[in-house]
């Protein structure tokens, strides 16, 4: 009897260390992608409202994970800051995130009138199933460019913390005409 309190106790202490570690871990990638959020911000925040920690883990996902910037700001980097030019880095903040970029017949559209256009549960209808709550009636009712397939397998905490960063950016409404695909 003793002997198998003994490995229960054992087996009960080992799964404890394993949660505590799996926690801290974590807690300590979330505390570095947060803090690598706000460093990547191209934009000033406004956080008034909003929960900083979600806004700057939205900002990580969308500025060094999810490539946001590449489809929906045009053009993407500001003039002598084209990274693919061996220039460093310089986003092109007056038209961040405003859309435009055409793919054929769809045109990107512009990020930063989302949270006022959509809940968040349709956002995260956007991002799942390529729900197109603008189409016309004669037109596909799903998102042909946008890979939403891809991340549709986002948490809902991730899709939070982008509809909670897209909160905190500057609305570009409407769209400069100076955000115009470079010649």
């Amino acid at each position: 009897m003793r002997r198998h309190v003994g490995r229960g106790l054992t087996s009960a202490v080992l799964i404890a260390v394993g949660i505590a570690w799996a926690v801290a871990t974590t807690a300590a990638q979330n505390g570095s992608r947060i803090q690598a959020g706000a460093e990547v911000a191209p934009v000033p925040l406004n956080m008034r409202g909003l929960n900083p920690a979600l806004v700057r883990e939205g900002s990580y996902i969308v500025n060094a994970q999810g490539g946001c910037n590449d489809c929906h700001t045009v053009p993407s980097y500001a003039p002598g800051g084209n990274p693919f030019q061996g220039q460093t880095e310089v986003i092109n903040t007056p038209c961040y995130l405003a859309g435009g970029a055409a793919f054929g017949p769809f045109v990107s559209r512009n990020l930063t009138r989302v949270p006022a256009l959509r809940t968040l549960a349709q956002f995260k209808e956007i991002m799942r199933k390529g729900t197109d709550f603008r189409t016309p009636p004669d037109a596909t009712p799903i998102l042909q460019v946008m890979p939403w397939p891809v991340y549709g397998k986002m948490s809902d905490r991730e899709l939070e913390a982008i509809y909670e960063y897209l909160r905190a950016i500057p609305v570009i409404n409407p769209r400069p005409v100076f955000c115009a695909p470079p010649a």
